[in-house]
């Protein structure tokens, strides 16, 4: 399942996240654009809403060291 959403990291960025069932029963979401962006969650709107607030410290963190932020690269 992929899912485009829009981030709070830039209004109107949309960013796309890849949702599936990990093996150990919890949600895991990934934002491709972003390595080593991943999180998870309980349930698959645990998750969205974990990757959301992952993404957005991901941007702060490379803004705030001085690094580019990766374009969104969509895959469909």
């Amino acid at each position: 399942m992929t899912t485009e959403m829009d981030t709070a990291d830039a209004p109107g960025m949309l960013r796309q996240a890849i949702i599936y069932p990990g093996e150990d029963g919890y949600w895991v979401a990934e934002c491709p654009s972003l390595p080593g962006c991943i999180s998870q969650g309980q349930s698959k709107a645990a998750a969205i809403i974990n990757i959301r607030e992952v993404i957005h410290v991901y941007v702060d963190a490379l803004e705030a060291d001085g690094l580019p932020v990766p374009p969104e690269r969509s895959e469909t």
